[in-house]
């Protein structure tokens, strides 16, 4: 994968991550929300941002002064 298409995934993961973050906000106000659904987006969410990180730390490289 080169650079442009990670940028591109990366794009893509922190779309569907602010979708998911919605999603969540949508069912916690609903009231009578579905828990398990609401903890499954959670978990979710959470790979995402391990994901994006990743491709992040990989993209932008630490520099040591």
């Amino acid at each position: 994968m080169n650079e442009d298409e990670m940028r591109k995934r990366l794009e893509g993961l922190r779309t569907e991550h602010r979708d998911l973050d919605a999603a969540i906000d949508a069912l916690t106000i609903g009231g009578g929300s579905d828990q398990l659904q609401i903890a499954r987006l959670k978990k979710r969410k959470l790979r995402l941002k391990d994901q994006i990180t990743m491709i992040e730390d990989y993209l932008i490289p630490d520099i040591i002064a």
